[in-house]
Formats: C-alpha cells, structure tokens, sequence
C-alpha cells in the first residue's frame, strides 16, 4: 500500500461514508445467511448520524476515504459493546480491522469505564469469529438477531485489551 491508514475517532462529517462503506461490507454477510434484512443493512443515515455523535466510534482512513469503522457504547451492566466493524472488501486481510477494535476497546475502557467488552457475530461468520478469537475473545452464548440471523455472543475483560494492542 503506498499511503498509510490511520485510526481516528469518528466526526459528523465520517457518517456518510460510514454508512455506504457499512452497506457494502455488510453484503457478504447477508449472503452468507440469505438474509438481506440484517442489521447492518437497514441502517438508517440519520441512525448513523446518531451513533457517531453519541457512541465511541472510530474510523480508518486512507487518505480522505474511510475504509474501516468499529462503534462502542458501554452498557448498563458495565460491559461495552462493540459493534458493525467492517472494513472495506479490498484491505481485508492488513490488520485494519484489529486495529479498529483495539482503538475502540482503549477508548471504552479508559475514557468510559468498561469493565469488559462484549460483540456478536452471526454463526456462519468465520472470518469474524477468527479475528475475534485472535485478539482474545472467547465464545460466552448464542442470541439470534431481530433480524433472525443465529448470533454468537463473545466477550473479553476490559484489562485484557492492552495485552492485544
């Protein structure tokens, strides 16, 4: 890659491009369940909007284009919750998404207070599930989605993160 990508807490004028970039990440996934009502895709721009100005969200760019996003927000039990990480079909595979995790997990901790971090995934999801096991998530349940779609639940405690970064 000749220009580098960084990570950087998400602004209002990200929401756009995280929300086309989260469209056309999240295909694959549908496709995987023949479900193209997921979460990630009936998102609405205004929702988006929503989500940067009040949750932990980061971005990764490369130059003025966003090419990967993460969001957080700490829970009533503590735990934070992380979730649509997508990065761009064509840098899968670089360590963007670990990297976005670990920008998020750092954030929720130390400026929100998580105690641990908690995501889901559909079960069909290897890609996902591997990513999440490398960086120290372990499997705690199952949940299925509004959208229908089977979800495995994975957490990790919040002192963990930096044994990852």
């Amino acid at each position: 890659m000749g220009m580098s990508v960084t990570i950087s807490a998400a602004t209002e004028q990200d929401a756009e491009q995280i929300y086309k970039l989260q469209y056309l990440c999240f295909q694959s996934e549908a496709a995987l369940y023949g479900n193209y009502r997921i979460d990630p895709l009936v998102q609405t721009l205004d929702s988006v909007r929503e989500e940067v100005a009040e949750d932990c969200v980061f971005v990764a760019r490369l130059g003025d284009e966003v090419v990967g996003s993460v969001r957080g927000s700490v829970t009533e039990d503590g735990a934070a919750a992380i979730g649509k990480l997508c990065v761009h079909p064509r840098l899968q595979g670089h360590g963007i998404g670990a990297r976005l995790l670990r920008a998020a997990e750092a954030a929720l901790a130390e400026e929100r207070g998580a105690k641990r971090f908690r995501l889901h995934t559909g079960h069909r999801s290897e890609t996902s599930l591997r990513l999440y096991r490398k960086v120290g998530y372990t499997a705690v349940g199952t949940s299925e989605g509004t959208d229908g779609v089977p979800m495995i639940i994975l957490e990790k405690a919040a002192g963990d993160y930096a044994a990852t970064a």
